[in-house]
């Protein structure tokens, strides 16, 4: 398993657009991949109810965990997605 913490900087925080991509970018790998929100709650970044039930605004800061055979080049993936904004 590999995590790293990361900070949402895109001004809307993660609504349904944003939300949508990052969905369909952590679909694109087989590992199991999660993130840490709040008093430590789980939402599966798979899925866009459960990223959007995650209430994720600007500024609030995430651990993302990655499991599987892919983890770290989802990661970095992901980290990367995030660091641009989802381009917003």
């Amino acid at each position: 398993m590999v995590e790293q913490n990361v900070k949402i900087c895109n001004p809307t925080g993660l609504h349904l657009r944003p939300a949508g991509i990052f969905c369909q970018e952590a679909m694109k790998y087989t590992s199991k991949i999660t993130f840490q929100y709040g008093n430590n709650n789980e939402a599966n970044a798979k899925s866009v109810l459960s990223v959007l039930g995650a209430c994720v605004k600007s500024g609030d800061e995430l651990v993302l965990r990655c499991e599987g055979e892919d983890e770290q080049e989802a990661l970095s993936a992901l980290v990367s997605l995030i660091g641009k904004g989802f381009e917003e």
